[in-house]
């Protein structure tokens, strides 16, 4: 496998030995490396200050260049920049010089591309950050992100005709059973903005090799994705995306984050999934080109 990683450490690459379809697995929100800068300007103790982490998620998905599929998984923490955002999603709360957006329920919330509060709502820092600090921030850590993630989908596209992103998050326990209660036994997620990221017919072979291996999934409820999603999916062009959200307590302590045994359990019925999945598509692309 080979191994790519800006000095920036904004993001991990991992690469297969050689593609085998058009499917991309990212984890832009597992990223744990809290630069001495972020734990210095925080007055949160370094549990609540992960509590927005997707942790672990990107081991969960490691088996991903086995199965002939790239994986991409950010370095630096939600905390310090949220890469499921827009990168103009500044909030003026926590960065001067920036003016109010009303129109914005997540950076009114502060959960912008540059996030105030973690989990909870707790507030992240004592002051604001300078603008400039902010805009470094974007060029040295979400830019690069961006760019070698849609480098991988097209080259995904232009070989096989087609991409599907996965982008692979986690929730807390607490969004599911907040969920109207048809939702509150679901173990993972798909979203797919209401149809608008991903053709149907491809959810729909996620959701049944979901269920096949024994987890049960919902679709866009509560969880319909985000920024990234909406972005790089776009079905008519042949630009498939999927937010696929797992239940934090079926493999880890949310409290003391940290892995629970049965964490390889639910890895290894994640690998049978793609695994699958990745066949299916492989069949589909041969096909294809016949």
């Amino acid at each position: 496998m080979k191994y790519e990683s800006l000095e920036t450490k904004s993001y991990r690459l991992i690469e297969p030995e050689a593609l085998l379809s058009g499917i991309v697995i990212a984890s832009p929100h597992s990223g744990r490396n809290y630069l001495s800068s972020v734990k210095e300007q925080s007055i949160l103790d370094p549990i609540t200050l992960r509590s927005s982490e997707d942790a672990f998620v990107d081991e969960l998905m490691d088996f991903a260049p086995a199965l002939g599929i790239p994986l991409i998984c950010s370095e630096i923490p939600r905390a310090f920049v949220d890469l499921n955002r827009a990168r103009d999603e500044l909030d003026p709360a926590i960065i001067e010089g920036i003016k109010p957006n009303r129109q914005n329920p997540r950076v009114v919330s502060g959960l912008g591309v540059i996030p105030r509060v973690v989990a909870n709502g707790k507030e992240i820092y004592s002051g604001k950050l300078s603008k400039e600090a902010a805009i470094e921030r974007l060029e040295n850590f979400w830019d690069p992100y961006h760019s070698k993630l849609a480098e991988l989908l097209d080259r995904a596209r232009q070989q096989f005709g087609y991409s599907i992103l996965i982008d692979t998050h986690s929730m807390p326990h607490e969004a599911i059973l907040n969920a109207s209660s048809s939702f509150r036994t679901s173990q993972i997620v798909l979203g797919d903005r209401y149809g608008a990221t991903c053709a149907p017919e491809i959810i729909n072979d996620l959701i049944k090799l979901i269920s096949k291996n024994g987890l049960r999934a919902s679709r866009n409820i509560p969880f319909s994705g985000a920024y990234i999603v909406q972005k790089y999916g776009s079905p008519g062009l042949n630009r498939h995306a999927i937010q696929l959200e797992i239940d934090r307590s079926i493999y880890m302590d949310e409290r003391k984050i940290q892995k629970l045994e049965k964490f390889h359990k639910l890895k290894n019925k994640l690998q049978n999934i793609m695994r699958d999945f990745s066949q299916i598509h492989t069949c589909l692309t041969s096909i294809a080109a016949e």
